[in-house]
């Protein structure tokens, strides 16, 4: 064993020391939460990622395949938490394809900023409406 590098590591605490997520509480939520999957499956935050492994991992927007290159359970720098795994060429081409999408704006998601008073009156009218 040397250094950091292990046999058996949790998927939870490898996620956090690959620096997808800043807590392991919060790897542990998005993997509960169905943002992580093995093999088009759900995975548990107790289940062992193996080396050669490929996991879906969505953090927001993006969504990311990557093959384990390495186990760790010591977080490190950011170089070296890149060097636990390998993101496929197909997610990168996807991830670059939608962030070139939402940066032009194509999703939909520009706003004009707060809503007005009258606005947020409609808004307050139209949700009693539909509880109703």
């Amino acid at each position: 064993m040397r250094g950091a590098e292990v046999e058996k590591v949790r998927l939870d605490k490898w996620l956090w020391a690959a620096r997808f997520f800043k807590t392991r509480a919060l790897a542990k939520e998005a993997i509960e939460g169905g943002k992580v999957h093995c093999r088009g499956e759900r995975c548990k935050p107790g289940k062992e990622p193996r080396v050669g492994d490929e996991y879906q991992i969505r953090q927001g927007f993006d969504e990311r395949s990557v093959v384990v290159r390495e186990l760790s359970v010591v977080r490190r720098g950011a170089a070296q938490a890149q060097l636990l795994y390998a993101e496929t060429d197909d997610s990168l081409a996807r991830r670059e394809a939608a962030a070139a999408l939402r940066k032009a704006g194509a999703l939909g998601l520009q706003t004009e900023g707060r809503p007005s008073k009258k606005q947020r009156r409609q808004i307050h009218q139209f949700r009693d409406a539909q509880d109703a």
